[in-house]
Parts: C-alpha cells; sequence; structure tokens
C-alpha cells in the first residue's frame, strides 16, 4: 500500500520529516517498506512564460525565444514546433537536473546563447495521465493556472512523499487511507479527521431503473449499488490525479478515477458498469455457468467454472466478482448512465477465482483478505459525492442494499492485570483504554467493542498487542520469568553433519541441493537395477509432473544429472557433495527416511583418488578402519573400478566409476566417479573422540612383502589377516603394488605389502621381527594360499 503524505495531512496532522514519520509508524506495527520524494531528480526546473520568438539568424529550423522565468527573462533557443509567445513551458535551467540524471547548461547554438531548455512530459517523467492535454511529442505547453517562476514539482504535484507500507493479510483495514490515518493518529496523538460523505441526488429514484439479486449470499453477503444520469466522461482534476499517481495509480478519466481514488480512501473496491449494457435493468450475483466465458477489462477471454462468482445482467456475465469487470459493460467516452457497485465478496472464493483465472488485481488483492461488510455503503456514498464536486454527473435518489450479513459485535474485557503480566509492564490502564479508544473501540465502562474493521480481535492477547504497539515495544524492559535462560546449541547429529561438511569442502568437493522428487524414467537413465531401487518408490499425489513424480530411493540419479548439466556447460573439472535424503516406502503412516553422504566428480582423478578422499573422510570423522570389497552388482558403475564400503560389518554405501553407458545416456564424455554412503551409518559407527597420544619413543621394523596368491583375492583381505595376529606388534600394513606377468603362474597375483613392526615398551631386535614375519606368512599361507614369491 503506497500512502501519499499530502494527502495524509487531510485527515491528521503530520508535521514531521519524511524518516521520521516511517520509523515511528514502523515502530507502533505498520512497516514502511520504502520511501519516495515524487520529484526527486528534478532540481532547477521552473515555470517560464514565452514573451516572444524569432527564427534562429544562422538555422532556420531554430527559433530564439525570450523567456520570463519570474526573477529575470532569459533567451533559450528550441527546435520544438509547437511554442509560441504567451505559452506557459517547463524551463530546466542552467545546472538544473531532470530525472534521468541529465544536467542541463548553458551554451550556444550556432552562435545563439541558449541558457536553458524547455521540457517535454516524457523528459519529466510525466504520462498523457498525468497531464491530459500534454503534446506526445512535443514541449508540454502548461494549462494550469501558475506563475513564471513557479517551481514545476509543486505545480503538477512532485512536491509530495510517497510511503510504501507493508499491509500484513489479517490488516485489510490499513490498505487504505483512512485505515492508516487512524494508525497515524495513534501513533503521534494527533487528532482524526474521517469526515462522512454527503449526496445531494436529485437525478430520479433508482428503484425505477434497478434490480438487485443475489444467488449466494455465502459467496456475497451484501451488495450495494447507486446509480449516475447525465455523465460527462473527461479527465479528473490535477489534484485528484497527483494523489492516484503518489499512490501507484494510473489516472484515467474522471469516473474510473473516482471508483480508484474511493478504493484508495475506504480500502473498498468499487467498480462501474454502462447501463445501457446491463440487459433488463437488471444485476445478478450468481456463480458462474458450465462453460460459460467472459472477455474481461484486459481483452482476454475467460473461461468461468462453476465455482467462481459473477455479476450478471438478466442474461449474460458482465464481471468476475471481486476480481475485473467485463469488456461488454465497459465505461466509454460514449456512456451517459452508470450503475456503481460496492459490496462484499468472500475473500477465499475471490483468491481461488483470481489464481484460476491468473489475474490478480488491486480489487481482488483487497477482498481476498476479508474486507469490512459495513463499508459498501459509505464507499458509494463518498463516489457519489465526488461524483456531484467534479461534475461527473447526476446522482439517483435511493441506494438498493441487498444485505445478508448477521453482525453480531464482539466485546472483549479490558484486564489491565493481566495485560501488564503478559507484557512484563506497568502501563496505566486509562492508557490502555485512551488508546483503544482511539483505534475505534467502542467502551462500555471495561468492556469494549471491537470494530468491524478489525476481525483480527478475538482475545485479550490481542488487546495486549494493541496497546504494546502504541506504548512502545522499545520501552517494554526484556523480564525472564523462568529465572534460567536456556541457550541454543546444535544437537550431536548436526555437529556431525557440520563436521562432515567441513571437511567435504576442505577435500574439494562443493555442496549442492537436489530435489528429492524424480521420475521413474531416471532409474533406467542411471541403469540403476530393480533390486537398487530398494523397492516401489513413494508415488506423490500432486506431482509437479511425471518427471517429478515419485520420491526417490537413490540420489545417484541426482547426482549424475548434476554433473551433466556441468559438463555440458563445459565446465574441465566438478567435484560435488550432498546430504542427499532418500526416501523407501513403510508400513507407517509416512515413508522411511534416509540420509545418505553423495559424492560426484569428473576431470578431478581416477577412482584411487576418490577412494583416498574417502579414507581421508573417514579418518576426519574419527571412524573405524574401513575395509573395500567387490560388491556382488553394480549396473550403475564400471565393473572392475567399483568397491562396496563396510565398517564393523556394516555396509555403508558403493562408490567407483560411472558405467560408459550410464555416461553416455547423461552425455557425459569422460570418466566420472559417485559415491552413494549411508551417512546414518557413519554417525552411529564414529568412535570416541580422539584423545592425545605421544609419539612413540622406539624405533620401528619396516619389512616388504610380496606374497604370491589367487587372483580374486582382495588386498584388504591380506592386510587384515596380517593385522589379525595377536600382540599387536604389527601397527602398519600397506599394499604397494599389484603385479600380473609371465613370472607369475595363470590365475595368480603378485600383491606387494610394506609392514611396520614396533613396540611400545622396548625396541625390537630383527630376530623377534623376523619371527612375527614368520607366523604372518603361516597364516596368510593357511587361511587365504598366499606364499612368499
Amino acid at each position: 500500500m503506497k500512502l501519499s503524505l499530502k494527502w495524509l495531512r487531510e485527515f491528521t496532522e503530520v508535521d514531521i520529516s519524511p524518516k521520521e514519520f516511517a520509523d515511528r509508524m514502523t515502530m507502533s506495527g505498520s512497516k514502511v517498506e520504502a520511501v519516495a520524494f515524487m520529484g526527486d531528480g528534478i532540481d532547477r526546473v521552473v515555470v517560464g512564460k514565452i514573451l516572444e520568438t524569432a527564427v534562429h539568424p544562422n538555422a532556420d529550423r531554430l527559433t530564439v525565444c525570450k523567456v520570463d522565468i519570474g526573477a529575470k527573462v532569459i533567451q533559450i533557443v528550441t527546435a520544438a514546433t509547437n511554442v509560441a509567445a504567451g505559452n506557459l513551458v517547463p524551463v530546466a535551467l542552467d545546472g538544473s537536473t531532470l530525472p534521468d540524471g541529465k544536467k542541463i547548461l548553458s551554451g550556444e547554438l550556432r552562435g545563439e546563447l541558449s541558457e536553458g531548455m524547455f521540457c517535454s512530459i516524457s523528459e519529466l517523467e510525466l504520462t498523457k495521465g498525468d497531464v491530459p492535454y500534454a503534446a506526445e511529442d512535443g514541449i508540454l505547453i502548461i494549462e494550469e493556472h501558475c506563475a513564471p517562476g513557479q517551481n514545476i514539482t509543486e505545480l503538477f504535484g512532485l512536491d509530495d512523499v510517497s510511503v510504501e507500507f507493508e499491509i500484513t493479510p489479517n490488516r485489510p483495514d490499513c490498505l487504505c487511507m483512512r485505515g492508516l490515518a487512524r494508525e497515524s493518529s495513534v501513533t503521534f496523538e494527533k487528532p482524526l479527521k474521517l469526515p462522512e460523505p454527503s449526496v445531494k441526488g436529485g437525478g430520479g429514484t433508482i428503484n425505477e431503473k434497478l434490480q438487485i439479486e443475489i444467488k449466494d449470499p455465502e459467496l456475497c453477503p451484501r451488495y450495494s449499488g447507486r446509480m449516475l444520469t447525465n455523465v460527462k466522461i473527461e479527465p479528473s482534476p490535477s489534484w485528484m490525479r497527483e494523489r492516484l499517481r503518489a499512490c501507484g495509480i494510473r489516472p484515467i478519466n474522471n469516473i474510473v478515477d473516482i471508483t480508484n481514488y474511493v478504493m484508495l480512501e475506504y480500502g473498498q473496491p468499487m467498480h462501474a458498469f454502462d447501463y445501457a449494457c446491463v440487459g433488463g435493468g437488471r444485476i445478478v450475483v450468481r456463480r458462474a455457468l458450465e462453460g460459460e466465458t467472459l472477455e474481461t477489462l484486459d481483452g482476454s477471454k475467460r473461461n468461468l467454472s462453476p465455482d467462481m462468482l459473477v455479476i450478471a445482467d438478466g442474461t449474460r456475465a458482465v464481471g468476475v466478482a471481486g476480481v475485473m469487470g467485463g469488456a461488454n459493460s465497459e465505461i466509454t467516452d460514449e456512456t451517459t448512465t452508470i450503475v456503481l457497485e460496492s459490496a462484499n465478496f468472500n475473500g477465499t472464493s475471490v483468491r481461488q477465482t483470481a489464481i484460476a483465472l491468473g489475474m490478480r488485481t488491486d480489487a481482488s488483492s483487497r477482498f481476498e483478505k476479508g474486507l469490512d461488510h459495513h463499508n459498501t455503503i459509505p464507499a458509494i456514498d463518498r463516489a457519489c459525492e465526488l461524483v456531484e464536486a467534479l461534475g461527473a454527473g447526476t446522482v439517483l435518489e435511493g441506494i438498493i442494499d441487498v444485505n445478508y450479513v448477521d453482525y453480531k459485535q464482539r466485546k472483549l474485557k479490558l484486564e489491565p492485570e493481566k495485560i501488564n503480566a503478559l507484557l512484563g509492564t506497568e502501563i496505566p490502564a486509562d492508557f490502555m483504554a485512551r488508546t483503544l479508544v482511539s483505534l475505534g473501540f467502542d467502551q462500555e465502562g471495561d468492556s469494549f467493542g471491537v470494530p468491524s474493521w478489525r476481525a483480527d480481535v478475538v482475545e485479550m492477547a490481542d488487546l495486549a498487542e494493541e496497546v504494546a504497539r502504541f506504548f512502545g515495544y522499545n520501552k517494554i524492559i526484556p523480564t525472564n520469568n523462568t529465572g534460567a535462560v536456556s541457550m541454543g546449541s546444535f544437537t550431536g547429529t548436526q555437529r556431525f553433519e557440520n563436521c562432515a561438511g567441513t571437511l567435504c569442502r576442505s577435500l574439494g568437493f562443493d555442496e549442492i541441493l537436489t530435489y528429492s522428487f524424480i521420475g521413474q524414467a531416471d532409474y533406467d537413465r542411471a541403469r540403476i537395477a530393480p533390486q537398487d531401487r530398494l523397492r516401489q518408490s513413494v508415488v506423490i499425489t500432486n506431482p509437479l509432473g511425471e518427471e517429478r513424480g515419485i520420491m526417490r530411493t537413490t540420489a545417484i540419479p541426482s547426482m549424475l544429472e548434476t554433473l551433466s548439466r556441468n559438463f555440458n556447460s563445459r565446465n574441465r573439472s566438478a567435484s560435488f557433495y550432498e546430504l542427499a535424503m532418500v526416501f523407501e516406502p513403510s508400513d507407517e503412516p509416512l515413508p522411511r527416511e534416509r540420509k545418505m553422504l553423495m559424492l560426484g566428480e569428473y576431470g578431478c582423478g581416477d577412482f584411487f583418488s576418490l577412494k583416498g578422499k574417502i579414507e581421508a573422510l573417514f579418518n576426519d570423522l574419527n571412524q573405524p578402519l574401513p575395509s573395500f570389497h567387490v560388491p556382488e552388482d553394480c549396473s550403475v558403475f564400471h565393473p572392475g573400478q567399483c568397491a562396496e564400503v563396510v565398517i564393523d560389518g556394516k555396509s555403508l554405501g558403493k562408490f567407483g566409476a560411472v558405467h560408459p553407458l550410464t555416461l553416455r545416456n547423461y552425455d557425459i564424455d569422460c570418466a566420472a566417479y559417485v559415491a552413494e554412503l549411508e551417512f546414518s551409518i557413519l554417525y552411529e559407527t564414529r568412535l570416541p573422540e580422539s584423545v592425545y597420544k605421544p609419539l612413540p619413543r622406539y624405533p620401528a621394523i619396516t619389512r616388504d612383502l610380496a606374497l604370491v596368491c589367487d587372483f580374486g583375492i582382495e588386498a584388504a583381505a591380506l592386510v587384515n589377516c596380517i593385522r589379525s595376529l595377536p600382540g599387536g606388534l604389527i601397527t602398519g600394513v600397506l599394499p604397494f603394488d599389484v603385479y600380473i606377468g609371465d613370472q607369475i603362474p595363470k590365475g595368480k597375483k603378485s600383491v606387494a605389502l610394506s609392514l611396520t613392526i614396533m613396540s611400545e615398551e622396548r625396541t625390537l631386535t630383527d630376530s623377534e621381527a623376523d619371527d612375527l614375519i614368520q607366523k604372518a606368512l603361516e597364516r596368510l599361507r593357511s587361511e587365504l594360499g598366499a606364499v612368499i614369491r
């Protein structure tokens, strides 16, 4: 809602700076979003009167003008053809600034001094709606009563300040000047002037010409109508155009501007129908018929449905209730008789209709919040008062008011002790009562009647809020009634997640966030085997589309899609991680959720570099030593370049190179690597917090072994076999070479291991190390059939 400060001063005194006004209104609950000075950017532009004109001596297409600017007479050279002696025009003086930032300086044009520039409406950022008589492409010839030297911003109302408020949905009463004037009055403790409209009438009786019927009172509890005759369509006066412009409304003509003006002043949207287009002199408020259509004022044909409310005549719809009128009853320059509508519509119905038709308007945005049904009569009377004041027509006697509202005023008891206890304050009871009365509450002893426009006030806590915001939240001293302060902190799971994210970023991975819903086709595209889809996926009842119709049971398709998008955007390399949620059907009402740690990259290394990053991540997350095994099935991954990760006998997931056929499906023309690890298991298997351990005092002995074993035996099995020797003297086993060749029997391979042998109590001898090596070789031969090469 935009508010004109000049207009506001008609209702209450606001004699402070715009900044202070905005600050104090915000503190009292009416949040100010922006303050705009209407003439901001216009400097040293005044009214000038052209005294005489002459053809430029050195240029036939230029005119030399003598111009009176009040204080003196200056000379201006112009190429405009629509200026003549006696015209009043806007003059940008030497050193002036225009709204687009252009600076105007004196200079010579073909040998003649020009001390300024004449301005058009576009150069002043005005429109034909603001100045209806202005030439489209020439200098603005001013027709308003003014004097040379008068500031242009003052003449065209550009000295106003537009204040934009963010009005919450529960306060539709503040979507108008009168509502914000009431808030201003209480905030600044100034008198409030809200005059009641007065209509003379005298043009006949409305009941002789119009009938109004409401067929669905639930969607339209009240409909008020008046009529105008002898209507003259013409531009609105300048004061009305200026106020509409300051409030963000484009002036059109006197009748349309009056309805918009009343909407801004009272918060009650209105509409005007051409009576000649209302068949049978009847207004019927009903639901739309099946298959009914209507061309609205914006020129679009709308398909209506029976759940939409329309305004109709005896045979057809002439408007969508609360949203927009129809082109078949539009006000034109030939209109002479008008029906004015001021109605109250069901907010939910208006909102659903506006969404279904894709046409949110100023009217619908107000109706959908729920308006005061008492406002229809004052608003329509105000519109008629303006019609008479502007000489735009004659008002017929009488009002047709169809009213199905059963209203009973809500009354609340003022309990100062409870309010002070709730707020932690000592606000006097008379201040509370005075504040509520100023806001329009009716006082009867300690009982207060809630005004009809405050549907949001329903209990004592709401009264406390009204008192608190005008007392001043900044004056309320914080108190602690519990005696203890509750400190917020991360849970253990959250700290673990944060640590994992930090470690992934330190390893070069960037975090991504992907949708949890995918399509069945994504499983096929990623070549995920049916048994890896973790049974049937959870189906979304109202999906965004077929491609987003199920909840994912694996996040691999999401990671591959992200890698594909980056590869096809010509990023040479990419590394990503995500803590992704996956969902499995369950017997419970809600599906089972699991959190997965996803890693994905291309152009950054190979299978072993990804394995090293996973090991580094596990080490820093304080995990037990993981083991890596060849998975039974890895349709997503390249055979021979994938592994299953196991910790303490629990499978965390798989990682490896993406299968070439899968890469082809995603248009990735290079090797890519993906890991999917169950994060909850990582959290469960974490070791106790690390404790400092001093460096060993005694030297270590290293031995290298070259073992020949069956080709299918994993290096990890050899490592685990050696580590399982009792005594704990073998502190490190590291594979560093695998060889297959002519010197190795068929079906065998040679694996080279580096062993570290050390005691924390003494220095070991070579013979003790040799004995330990022999025991390791015997166990390797007996358990795995591996022998020394």
